[in-house]
């Protein structure tokens, strides 16, 4: 768990001002009280680190104070290339939340821009909202939370739960995700279920997923039209919310080549704030179908909880 000192927390009364440093800022469900930038919108808190600050000394040649990029809190020791959206800040029972990386600059209208020709907060500022309300004063410590991501992936399988051979697809599953996850900075953790084709033992994962707020649940194995496939029929009345292009896109795709590819009912949705996706169950339909649900997976969980990542 890191830890970051604050060297300073600043707010102002007007948009597009530079904030000035005060003794201690108090976070409610708005955002800074008192601050310009309060309200019920995901960019309630902005956060810089000094050394952004410092890197913008030398270019201007003069000093520039905390406050003068117009952040609440100008943190010591901070990286903002190791922080992502959902990752957490905490000072004793205050949090707040990252809600954003970056954001546009003002450009001309922009002092800093202005004077050195390049302005940090788009690429290095922090944006965030409280989750939990409380003060933060300078010389505080923030603790840094990274967001731990969790996925439950559940191959169905008769023979494969009996050793009669190897699940592949589980196992080639959890590799794509790992491997996404790893090359985006994001932790992910997964937990694996093999269970023979029985839809009582499915409906009790499922509901201990929704139960344990679990991220992402994946299944691989089930989705034809054969007397043992019911996957799609227990998990699909469980959705909240259907996304039904992402699976109507992969089977035109790959049935306009392989006929047989259309015979797949596979669905796509959210349950409560868990992403569920229901793959067939062979190492070849997991690589399509995880080659197309990657590409708006982040967007969707961004989605799911509040976040602006239009």
């Amino acid at each position: 768990m890191e830890q970051l000192k604050v060297v300073s927390v600043n707010i102002s009364a007007g948009k597009g001002t530079i904030k000035t440093p005060v003794k201690e800022i108090n976070l409610t469900q708005q955002g800074v009280e008192g601050d310009a930038h309060s309200g019920q919108w995901n960019r309630q808190i902005s956060i810089l680190g000094m050394n952004s600050i410092r890197k913008t000394r030398q270019q201007a040649g003069r000093t520039i104070l905390p406050g003068e990029f117009a952040e609440n809190i100008s943190l010591e020791g901070f990286d903002y290339t190791q922080v992502h959206p959902l990752d957490r800040f905490t000072c004793g029972g205050t949090e707040i939340e990252v809600t954003q990386i970056g954001k546009e600059c003002h450009g001309t209208s922009c002092a800093i821009f202005k004077e050195t020709g390049d302005c940090v907060m788009p690429k290095e500022g922090i944006f965030a909202r409280v989750l939990n309300p409380g003060m933060i004063r300078a010389g505080d410590v923030l603790e840094f939370h990274p967001k731990m991501f969790r996925a439950l992936v559940i191959t169905l399988s008769d023979r494969a739960s009996s050793g009669e051979y190897e699940d592949k697809s589980g196992a080639r599953l959890q590799e794509i995700l790992h491997s996404f996850f790893h090359e985006q900075g994001l932790n992910l953790y997964i937990h694996h279920s093999l269970i023979p084709d029985d839809p009582h033992k499915l409906e009790e994962l499922v509901h201990k997923a929704k139960d344990e707020l679990v991220d992402i649940l994946i299944t691989t194995g089930g989705t034809g039209i054969g007397f043992r496939d019911f996957t799609v029929d227990i998990i699909k009345p469980r959705l909240d919310k259907e996304i039904p292009g992402i699976m109507e896109m992969i089977r035109m795709k790959y049935g306009a080549l392989k006929p047989q590819a259309l015979l797949s009912r596979s669905v796509a949705g959210v349950m409560g704030k868990t992403l569920v996706f229901t793959l067939p169950g062979s190492v070849k339909a997991v690589n399509e179908y995880m080659d197309e649900i990657l590409k708006s997976m982040l967007h969707m969980i961004h989605m799911l909880h509040g976040l602006d990542a239009h």
